[in-house]
């Protein structure tokens, strides 16, 4: 067993976090306060290849790992995870299916603009009465000669106010079953589909859209993978995403952690440091094993998706863990910061409320135990 990082795995987190620190940290406060997304990154990350990293060579990506695509989202998470959203929802969730079953002319069309940031995608999954229940979906797709008219509505949809194209999951006959959910690349915009952007009160600087389809025509080219039933693929990149978020509440919680271990050894009180108290203290050291605990959880998850091994247990046990850490630590970051925690000058109260993000998105904490426990047999 070998538990360090290659030495290209390191250099590319010092690539990333150099990127970052410099090209993403200034812009951070102006995209947080306005709620608009710097559409400029897009470009700027697939000329460095961060966006087609853990794609293989063959098929235009950078050719490396799950382990570097979570190295990438911790490091952008780090700085923001606002801007990390976007990436990850753009990089996972709007392409990984197009790459996994698209055909050539999907692929050539969408994939390959998609990975060098010239086009930005969005994935239609969520929708405003079935939440986390994938099976129960409403957005429907009707066969008509030449293509499919689809009508339904999607929402708290990551990137769609700002999208060029749409991965969209529809439903292609009534029961429910597997094969009968499907998925349609959309292009954007459309004048039979309105974007509505909703105001967050996290991940503020990532644009979110609200979503009705009405009467739209799709030719028999927008099926991705020119077949029905595609459900499978969906349930397969939510399983591989949740490794991938688990990285960005690592990211999270180390900039959080950071912050308050500065603030501890500046903050004098009596004429010594804040963090030399027990009270203050104990709080740093929680959160420095339940930071180093959750990040062995993460990789061991990234390797087990490059070995084709991870199960939907696994991925849920390090989804919630690494979850509910992030909320915890950076809730304990606040709490030594004291006042300042809760000052825009600072940057642990932004973080917290990003983190609250993920003990909902990408499954709630209570899905992930649901699938947990019925592994368990229950």
């Amino acid at each position: 067993m070998d538990f360090s990082f290659s030495e290209e795995h390191q250099l590319l987190r010092e690539t990333v976090r150099r990127f970052s620190e410099t090209e993403l940290a200034p812009l951070v406060r102006e995209a947080d306060d306005n709620e608009t997304f710097p559409r400029e990154l897009f470009p700027k990350w697939g000329e460095m290849g961060l966006i087609a990293a853990r794609y293989p060579e063959k098929d235009g990506g950078g050719g490396f790992d799950k382990i570097a695509d979570c190295i990438i989202r911790e490091e952008t998470s780090r700085v923001c995870q606002a801007f990390a959203s976007s990436l990850s929802a753009h990089s996972h969730l709007g392409i990984w299916p197009i790459w996994r079953i698209g055909t050539e002319a999907q692929k050539e069309q969408y994939l390959k603009p998609a990975m060098a940031g010239q086009k930005v995608s969005c994935f239609g999954l969520s929708e405003p009465d079935g939440g986390s229940n994938i099976r129960a979906l409403k957005t429907h797709a009707k066969k008509v000669d030449g293509g499919y008219i689809i009508n339904g509505s999607k929402l708290y949809i990551t990137n769609a106010p700002m999208a060029d194209f749409m991965l969209l999951a529809a439903r292609t006959s009534p029961e429910l079953s597997a094969d009968s959910i499907s998925l349609f690349i959309v292009d954007l915009p459309s004048k039979n589909v309105v974007i509505e952007k909703l105001a967050k009160e996290s991940i503020k600087a990532s644009e979110t859209g609200l979503i009705f389809i009405e009467d739209l025509f799709v030719p028999d080219e927008a099926l991705l993978g020119g077949r029905e039933g595609t459900y499978p693929v969906i349930l397969e990149s939510l399983t591989e995403n949740r490794v991938g978020v688990s990285a960005n509440c690592l990211g999270m919680a180390k900039a959080a952690f950071d912050e308050a271990t500065r603030y501890a050894d500046e903050r004098i009180i009596s004429g010594r440091p804040i963090g030399k108290f027990q009270a203050i203290g104990h709080k740093l050291a929680n959160m420095a094993a339940e930071i180093e605990a959750a990040q062995w959880m993460v990789y061991h998850g990234a390797w087990q998706v490059d070995q084709e091994t991870l199960s939907n247990a696994s991925a849920a046990k390090i989804k919630l863990v690494a979850s509910e850490m992030a909320v915890s630590v950076s809730e304990d970051a606040i709490r030594i910061l004291g006042g300042a925690g809760i000052m825009r000058d600072y940057s642990v109260g932004r973080i917290h409320r990003d983190t609250l993000l993920y003990i909902i998105g990408e499954g709630t904490s209570e899905i992930q135990r649901n699938i947990i426990a019925r592994s368990l047999g229950f």
